[in-house]
């Protein structure tokens, strides 16, 4: 409970950095991300070292890889209002937000959803296929 308490806390010389991102919607917190890994050569996605396997600098073996997926729209397809409706019933995005990440998507992926379990990331790809769309699971 500690660390919820630190984390809410932001410090003085982030706060009006904070208050900047919390104006702006998801699809530009989306861009902003992808801007930052690019710029910095980070990645955005937590990794988790469990303490029975320390953190040696091998990549994780395929069982591990395979438990969690992102979910990646790739291509909107003919279909275009379609995709935004499959789009909005998974994220329960807004109608605005939704249309954004589909016309973004015809320029460059986007992340639908994150660290998504197998079956359900399954699912997800299926109904956007249906709906003409192109999608990944990485």
């Amino acid at each position: 409970m500690s660390d919820e308490k630190e984390i809410s806390e932001v410090p003085k010389k982030f706060e009006k950095l904070v208050e900047e991102i919390e104006k702006m919607s998801v699809i530009d917190l989306a861009e902003l991300v992808k801007i930052l890994e690019k710029k910095f050569g980070v990645s955005a996605v937590p990794t988790m070292v469990t303490s029975a396997q320390p953190a040696t600098g091998t990549a994780p073996t395929a069982a591990e890889e395979k438990s969690s997926f992102n979910v990646v729209l790739t291509g909107v397809g003919e279909k275009k209002i379609d995709v935004i409706k499959v789009l909005r019933d998974i994220t329960q995005l807004g109608l605005k937000e939704s249309k954004d990440m589909v016309d973004a998507a015809a320029s460059a992926p986007q992340v639908v959803k994150e660290n998504v379990k197998k079956e359900e990331a399954e699912e997800m790809k299926k109904k956007f296929i249906a709906a003409g769309a192109a999608i990944e699971l990485k």
